[in-house]
C-alpha cells in the first residue's frame, strides 16, 4: 500500500502567537544632503554646543601653564670636576658623565630643597635627561621625596646638554666666550668640530625645550613635573622663554650645579592676542 507524501503547501500552518506584534510598516525617508544636515540645527532653532576648550599649539611665553614645574640642574659631573666641557651625546651615558662626589652632595641638597618646597607632597613626575648625572639625580630626588621610580620618565633627546662644538674638551673657563656670542645673536653657533659634537645655537636649544614643554603640557594637566637637566643652558633658555626674556640674555639666568628653581606663574607675562585676532575687517576686501 502506497502512502502519498503530503506536500509542504498542504501542511497546516501554525498560527502566530498573539503576543508577537506585526512588523511595523516601512517608511521611505527622503534623501538628505550633507548641507541639509548642517543647516538642521538652525532650522529647528536649536543652540549649538559650545566649542570645547583646546590648548592649541604651545607657544613661548605660554598663555597659561596646565602644570606646576620645578627646574633642577644635576650636580657636578666627573668631567666638570676635572674642569672639562663634555657635550658630545655619544658620551652622555659614560661613567665620567655621572655625578662626582661633590655632585652627589649637591644633588642630595637639591632633593632636600624640593622636599622643603613641597614639590612632591601630592606625588610628582620626574623628567630627567638620560645623561648619566641627570638620571642619577632623578633617582636621588625620587628616593628623598618618596616618589615611586615608575614616575621617573627618561627624556632621550630634548634635554641633552647643549652641544658646544669646537669647545668640546676645553676648560670650563671657555663658557664666557660662548655666552658672549649668545649675547650678540641667539642664532650664533659655536664653531663646528669633526668628532660629532653638535654646535647648537641658543635658538636650537629653544626649539628643543619648547618641544619638551609642548609634550608635558599635552600629556599632563594639574600635575607637578620636576625637569632635571645635565647643564644650565637647557634650563636658562627654557626659563627665558617662559618669562618672555630676550633669549640673548639667557645666561643671566645661569643655573649652578644642583640648583633648584620653581617656575613662578606670576613671572609669566600676561597673554596678548596677536593682532590678527584683534583686528576685524569691516569692509572686505578693503581693510584699511
Amino acid at each position: 500500500m502506497q502512502t502519498t507524501a503530503r506536500s509542504p503547501a498542504s501542511a497546516p500552518s501554525s498560527p502566530l502567537p498573539s503576543s508577537v506584534p506585526p512588523p511595523p510598516p516601512r517608511v521611505a525617508l527622503p534623501a538628505l544632503r550633507r548641507r541639509d544636515l548642517l543647516l538642521l540645527p538652525a532650522a529647528l532653532s536649536l543652540p549649538l554646543a559650545p566649542p570645547a576648550a583646546a590648548r592649541g599649539l604651545f607657544r613661548m611665553p605660554p598663555q597659561r601653564l596646565a602644570n606646576r614645574y620645578f627646574l633642577v640642574r644635576a650636580g657636578e659631573s666627573v668631567y666638570e670636576g676635572q674642569g672639562l666641557l663634555r657635550t658630545n651625546p655619544v658620551a652622555k651615558t659614560s661613567v665620567d658623565n655621572g655625578l662626582s662626589p661633590v655632585g652627589l652632595r649637591q644633588t642630595a641638597r637639591a632633593a632636600l630643597e624640593l622636599q622643603r618646597l613641597g614639590a612632591c607632597e601630592d606625588d610628582c613626575w620626574i623628567w630627567p635627561s638620560i645623561t648619566q648625572r641627570a638620571y642619577q639625580a632623578a633617582e636621588i630626588i625620587a628616593a628623598a621625596n618618596g616618589v615611586n621610580r615608575s614616575r621617573i620618565v627618561p627624556e632621550y633627546s630634548f634635554l641633552d646638554a647643549r652641544g658646544l662644538g669646537a669647545f668640546e674638551g676645553k676648560s670650563l673657563d671657555a663658557l664666557p666666550e660662548v655666552y658672549a656670542s649668545d649675547n650678540i645673536s641667539p642664532d650664533m653657533k659655536p664653531p663646528p668640530i669633526s668628532d660629532g659634537t653638535p654646535n647648537e645655537s641658543v635658538a636650537d636649544v629653544f626649539v628643543r625645550v619648547t618641544q619638551l614643554m609642548s609634550i608635558l603640557e599635552t600629556q599632563y594637566s594639574g600635575e607637578t613635573v620636576v625637569i632635571v637637566s645635565p647643564d644650565s643652558d637647557n634650563l636658562s633658555i627654557l626659563q627665558a622663554g617662559l618669562i618672555g626674556l630676550d633669549l640673548r640674555r639667557h645666561s643671566s639666568l645661569f643655573f649652578k650645579p644642583g640648583e633648584v628653581r620653581p617656575v613662578d606663574p606670576s613671572s609669566i607675562p600676561e597673554y596678548k592676542q596677536p593682532a590678527s585676532t584683534v583686528f576685524k575687517c569691516t569692509n572686505p576686501p578693503s581693510c584699511k
